[in-house]
């Protein structure tokens, strides 16, 4: 993925990107307003900004927050394999709706 914008931000998301394909991972890369987001799935986007990635990672229930992880963007790889488990996570704990699961495809 090349990208088409010169901001760091927009190249760390590239590469991550990149590194979650290796991963069998596929995400998109969108660029706007200082900062860089890869989406990767259902309530899985990581944001690309100040030489971090950032994820949401986990809720905490008896706070009623969100719990963050981050990863430097110094290694895209590293923190691809841990946007990879988190994806995983996230499929496995996915149920799929009536038309997914064996309802008739649309025309």
């Amino acid at each position: 993925m090349s990208p088409s914008s010169p901001r760091p931000e927009t190249h760390a998301a590239a590469a991550l990107a990149d590194a979650l394909a290796v991963q069998g991972v596929s995400a998109e890369v969108h660029d706007g307003y200082g900062v860089a987001l890869v989406s990767v799935w259902a309530g899985l986007v990581v944001w690309c900004h100040g030489g971090r990635y950032w994820w949401r990672s986990a809720w905490d229930a008896r706070r009623q927050r969100v719990i963050y992880a981050w990863h430097s963007s110094t290694e895209p790889a590293r923190a691809a394999h841990r946007i990879a488990l988190r994806y995983a996570q996230l499929r496995e704990a996915h149920t799929p709706s009536a038309p997914t699961a064996g309802g008739q495809p649309c025309p």
